[in-house]
């Protein structure tokens, strides 16, 4: 098979456990750019929550952020974006005030990160791992004709399911995935990695027979489906597992070095 592009997940997946790249996925990523193959970072992490990884490890790459809502090129030109409009995204966070969900909402619009109370340890935490700040305060702070790429809620993973239902209820214009037993991705209808990774491969005239992708969670189901060569994580949930049986090893254990040397696209180290 004549792979052309390989597309990975960030947490769980280009990431160990420690929130480090490993040295063979390392090699995996400059192997694939010295053969002209392009390694697409896709996440729900916006691009500020993705550079500095590239910045440490020494690589550069396009980038998808916000579970498929903006893809940047490899020099950080917006090549696509679908968010939706600062009025929606006060409904959402007036709905969540209004319900006292367990939960710590979030915005983000391009690489503005906005949240209630930055004191909230689940934020403290988030901006260790993605090496970016928030900005306390209202969605005030954006311009009227703001587009706003995601709306992240930390969840308390006993209230997940019920805060996760209440919000597709009253908002069904929006796509709503839970990205961990801990957090809910709120996008533009439409907005899933899968329909990024068909919208960047039309743009560089790609087919999708020659995809490939790797995820662990439920946020990527869609790209796994949409790629030619799906590979699940390791440390993906069992149920997922039962679903995609192409399971490389995990985050841990070199999941994406593995899976592209398994397939001959890269030498084995």
């Amino acid at each position: 098979m004549n792979y052309e592009i390989v597309f990975s997940d960030v947490d769980g997946t280009l990431l160990n456990t420690r929130h480090q790249v490993l040295p063979g996925t390392l090699s995996a990523i400059k192997s694939l750019q010295q053969q002209g193959i392009p390694f697409v970072i896709i996440s729900a992490r916006s691009p500020s929550g993705i550079y500095p990884i590239q910045e440490k490890y020494g690589f550069k790459c396009p980038v998808i952020s916000y579970s498929g809502a903006l893809i940047l090129d490899e020099n950080k030109k917006v090549l696509y974006s679908k968010g939706f409009s600062r009025d929606l995204a006060e409904r959402v966070i007036e709905f969540i005030e209004i319900n006292q969900f367990d939960c710590s909402w979030n915005i983000y619009s391009k690489d503005t990160w906005i949240v209630k109370d930055k004191s909230d340890p689940r934020i403290v935490r988030e901006e260790n791992i993605v090496q970016a700040k928030a900005i306390a305060g209202t969605i005030d702070i954006l311009s009227d004709n703001a587009d706003v790429g995601k709306i992240l809620c930390m969840c308390n993973p006993d209230s997940i399911l019920d805060i996760e239902q209440k919000l597709k209820e009253k908002f069904s214009s929006l796509s709503i995935v839970k990205s961990s037993n801990i957090l809910l991705e709120i996008m533009q209808d439409g907005v899933t990695k899968g329909n990024a990774v068909k919208e960047l491969c039309e743009m560089w005239d790609i087919s999708l027979s020659n995809t490939i992708a790797f995820g662990d969670h439920y946020n990527d189901v869609e790209m796994l489906e949409t790629v030619a060569m799906p590979f699940l994580m390791g440390n993906a949930p069992e149920e997922l597992k039962s679903r995609f049986p192409n399971v490389t090893e995990n985050n841990d254990e070199e999941g994406i070095y593995n899976g592209l040397a398994k397939i001959g696209l890269i030498p084995k180290i």
